[in-house]
């Protein structure tokens, strides 16, 4: 089975394939996709949708886990990476993949048992159990590394499937 993890954002986009064999977690390929901030909304989106196409066509994903969003303060930033978590859920549901949806929150328990875990207690997690040289980078493409994890391990008690 191949799971695909997903950090949506409008300048950049980071995945993760993680393939399991017999129980055997395997870190088959991640990037970060990053759009011009310059350029047009509409444009970076279309520039997202193709590439999340693109991944699901080359590694024959199996499930799909995204992040949802948290934003305490900024309404205008919120919006973007929303429409930009929009054109990745599109993406995904026209590749036929079920979808899955985690919090920043679930991510952190899940990894690492604590919910307030920092990024960098998490990826240490993520490079401990996939038993990696190195931390995935850039951070966003760590967190899509972590996402597809969870979903590789059936971590999934309290999260939503989306409909």
């Amino acid at each position: 089975m191949r799971y695909l993890g997903i950090d949506p954002g409008t300048h950049r986009t980071g995945w993760a394939v993680i393939e399991t064999n017999q129980g055997f977690h395997r870190l088959l390929a991640y990037g970060c996709f990053e759009t011009q901030p310059n350029s047009a909304l509409p444009h970076r989106l279309q520039l997202i949708y193709e590439h999340i196409r693109s991944v699901c066509q080359q590694y024959h994903p199996d499930h799909s886990t995204v992040e949802e969003l948290f934003f305490a303060t900024n309404a205008k930033t919120a919006m973007a990476v929303s429409a930009a978590r929009g054109v990745v859920l599109l993406a995904l549901e026209q590749s036929g993949l079920p979808i899955r949806s985690l919090t920043p929150l679930q991510v952190k328990q899940a990894i690492t048992g604590f919910g307030k875990a920092d990024k960098t207690q998490v990826q240490a997690m993520v490079k401990a159990i996939l038993h990696l040289k190195d931390v995935p980078k850039p951070d966003d493409a760590a967190d899509a590394v972590a996402l597809a994890l969870i979903s590789a391990n059936g971590g999934l008690g309290s999260v939503k499937m989306l409909s």
